[in-house]
């Protein structure tokens, strides 16, 4: 009782344990509801999703999709766009017998949910998965059968994303007019008659060191073979010890072709070579001559030349180039440049039909607009769009009609920059025309003949609409569904709030999600949690409606406001707005959300400031790290899951773009090993031992400098675990760290909130 002598007497005493037991049992039904909320969520919502698919065939403007009652019935229904016709495409109830005498059991009707749904309107036939099997359901004479399993499986070991291509494969390609294969022998390119089986090599310089590739591609007119001449690299690899595999007591040592930045990369030359004269042109690289790559080898129709795009290690240089079998010439007909880098991932081409013409998207105006380019003049291209804007996606280039389809984000006044419409526009950048033009986040399936679109569209907190719509100029025809939310409105949801403020620099508006419990009480000052993945490449806060936000949801439940924000380093917006990551991964946005949220929390008083914790995994894994080590002052917990810690660490794509190249102080300054000496506040580290995305090592040397700092902090080290967030047990330590140092409460013990 020695401990307890601060109270003055036992009545306080009594109440003081009164008090704790209130709160264990307050924090354990906490977590049981926010354990239970998706399943008390799930399937209250109707109609949010209509699965709608434009009819196969040319020139058809027909679409399937599905409705759905409160009771779990669905109809599968033909819209045709023609005469609005809307119809059953089939009785889901004969169906169920069918499917019943089939199997040798009575379904339930809710039982019946088709997988894999198809529909071939030339058959009359409908196909689908069903518990397992496949089945065939004629529309006409109500056959149901079985269907074969698809026995096109990939043999042998499938190859691991970050594994590069050798670029050795021994497997003949035949010519356009099947007389002549092509193959690779001894590093070197043959060819072989298919009649008399005669061969002969057209290249005789490839070596085991500088050898050529075998992705060869004959000319049209079968004069010609294109490949390139490529110098490996030396392989880079990374180490996994599985210390807990299933079926054995002894660990196994795993490796896995993994390279990081800096290190050597492999080199090609684009070659042509003559197949009846043997004349081989290997050009000058003056104009590619330190590539991170050299891809999308392709002939022009005339077979006068190929083109092929440059990479420039740094991606500050990207050139679309074109080497020409009379001259054996390289020249450039597209360049990009940036003192920063090349958004290479989001460059967009199409040659025309023409062979003249090239498509092109770009962010070379500070938006990512569209352009025209000719192959004949390579001068300045014609601006086709020039909106202050982001091209999302080109559907669909029609160039009879030279008309271009496409969605964009940011191209409405007064409303959220990040939602996505869907447009279409000449080649001369006349008549551009909205085709979705209600407020919201829109995604839109179109009609095989291009005349109709089914459009969906919804916020984060609005339900979703879904219309049938002129393709021609965006007129509403049909309304086809609006998502019903009453029952999940009566199971206890709130939606979540669409919040914008200004950023760090007062004037540019960040946008960003607040996430309530569903006991909310305005009067009541709540701790914060934020939810980060702030990387550039994509925006992260979600817009469309959904009843439950993973990993936000659920915490919020336990009596928390959670948020999201997508600040200065991420996509989507403006050029501008995205370098700001240049050299500069460490600073996540941050000071805009910080920002956001001081806004957020001047507007509503229930936000309280003072108590701000944060998490993530992957790259918000680094950022939530980063944040307690830079922003002790506002970040006062973190959570931090699989994080790219260290960008010299982690995969050569990703950091050398953003981080550039070579590496520099840069990459140190943004270290999170290299500022762990920094660390004030709570972290807790999670990571995969078998993480196969960023190298466990990564984590590793963040615990061994934290180690040698004398900092205190929290490992979780998942066995047999991959690149994860920390699955349900690590969702459990993220409720209990934060329960404890955001709420200042002991956390329930485990076995009382299963």
């Amino acid at each position: 009782m020695e401990k307890l002598s601060f109270f003055k007497n036992s009545s306080l005493l009594v109440f003081f344990l009164c008090c704790q037991c209130l709160w264990s049992q307050d924090l354990v039904e906490s977590y049981r509801r926010a354990n239970g909320l998706y399943s008390q969520f799930a399937g209250k919502a109707v109609n949010l999703d209509l699965s709608p698919h434009a009819v196969e065939g040319q020139g058809s403007a027909s679409f399937w999709y599905v409705l759905q009652n409160q009771e779990g019935k669905r109809e599968y229904r033909l819209l045709n766009g023609e005469d609005l016709s809307d119809r059953l495409l089939f009785d889901i109830e004969e169906l169920r017998i069918a499917l019943s005498d089939k199997l040798g059991r009575v379904l339930k009707l809710e039982e019946v949910r088709l997988e894999g749904f198809s529909y071939d309107a030339n058959a009359s036939k409908i196909r689908f998965s069903f518990q397992g099997n496949n089945y065939e359901y004629h529309l006409v004479s109500h056959e149901l059968t079985a269907r074969q399993q698809n026995g096109n499986r990939r043999q042998g070991r499938q190859r691991h994303w970050m594994e590069v291509d050798d670029e050795r494969a021994t497997t003949p390609i035949l010519s356009p007019d099947g007389s002549t294969e092509a193959f690779i022998r001894d590093n070197n390119v043959w060819v072989r008659d298919v009649k008399n089986r005669k061969e002969h090599c057209l290249t005789m310089n490839g070596t085991q060191a500088f050898y050529y590739s075998s992705r060869l591609q004959w000319s049209p007119d079968g004069q010609w073979l294109a490949t390139c001449k490529l110098r490996p690299a030396e392989k880079h690899y990374v180490y996994y010890v599985e210390s807990s595999p299933v079926g054995q007591v002894q660990p196994v040592l795993h490796k896995q072709e993994y390279a990081k930045p800096g290190d050597e990369l492999n080199f090609k030359v684009p070659c042509l070579m003559h197949v009846k004269s043997g004349k081989v042109i290997e050009p000058s690289t003056t104009l590619f001559p330190n590539p991170y790559w050299v891809e999308s080898v392709r002939w022009d129709a005339d077979s006068r030349a190929i083109t092929f795009e440059y990479n420039e290690r740094g991606h500050q240089v990207y050139r679309l180039l074109e080497l020409s079998t009379e001259t054996g010439q390289v020249r450039t007909l597209i360049e990009e440049k940036s003192d920063k880098y090349v958004n290479y991932p989001f460059l967009w081409s199409r040659h025309l039909s023409d062979g003249r013409h090239i498509l092109w998207a770009s962010e070379r105006d500070g938006y990512k607009n569209l352009y025209l380019f000719d192959r004949k003049s390579v001068g300045k291209p014609k601006q086709i769009t020039r909106q202050q804007w982001y091209i999302r996606e080109v559907l669909k280039v029609d160039e009879e009609k030279r008309l271009i389809y496409f969605s964009a984000n940011g191209g409405v006044e007064n409303e959220d920059p990040y939602f996505i419409h869907y447009y279409r526009v000449d080649f001369d950048g006349r008549h551009l025309t909205c085709l979705t033009p209600s407020k919201g986040t829109h995604s839109a399936v179109f009609s095989s003949d291009w005349k109709y679109l089914i459009d969906t569209y919804s916020t984060i907190s609005t339900p979703p609409v879904t219309e049938l719509r002129s393709a021609l100029d965006g007129k509403l025809l049909k309304t086809l569904a609006t998502a019903d939310i009453s029952r999940l409105l009566q199971a206890g949801w709130r939606a979540p709030e669409s919040f914008c403020a200004k950023g760090r620099d007062g004037k540019t508006d960040i946008w960003g999600v607040i996430v309530r419990p569903t006991h909310f009480d305005s009067t009541r000052r709540y701790p914060v949690v934020e939810y980060i993945y702030a990387g550039p490449g994509s925006q992260y806060v979600p817009k469309s409606f959904r009843p439950f936000l993973w990993d936000m949801t659920n915490l919020a439940e336990l009596g928390f406001i959670v948020v999201q924000v997508d600040g200065m380093g991420t996509s989507f917006r403006s050029r501008d707005f995205e370098t700001v990551c240049y050299k500069n991964l460490q600073d996540a946005g941050l000071p805009d959300h910080i920002a956001w949220l001081k806004a957020a929390a001047g507007r509503y008083p229930s936000i309280d400031t003072s108590r701000v914790g944060i998490f993530g995994a992957s790259a918000g894994g680094q950022e939530s790290t980063a944040a307690v080590l830079f922003h002790p002052e506002f970040y006062k917990a973190a959570y931090s899951a699989c994080g790219c810690h260290d960008n010299r660490m982690d995969k050569v794509w990703w950091n050398e773009l953003w981080m550039g190249y070579p590496i520099d102080s840069s990459y140190v300054k943004a270290s999170n090993v290299a500022n762990a000496h920094l660390l004030k506040r709570p972290l807790m580290l999670v990571v995969g031992e078998m993480d196969d995305n960023v190298d466990p090592a990564s984590t590793m040397q963040v615990v061994s400098a934290l180690i040698k700092a004398g900092k205190n902090f929290e490992l979780v080290v998942l066995p047999g675990e991959r690149h994860t967030m920390g699955g349900s047990y690590g969702e459990h330590k993220r409720y209990d760290f934060f329960v404890k140092h955001l709420m200042g409460l002991e956390p329930p013990a485990w076995d009382d909130v299963k």
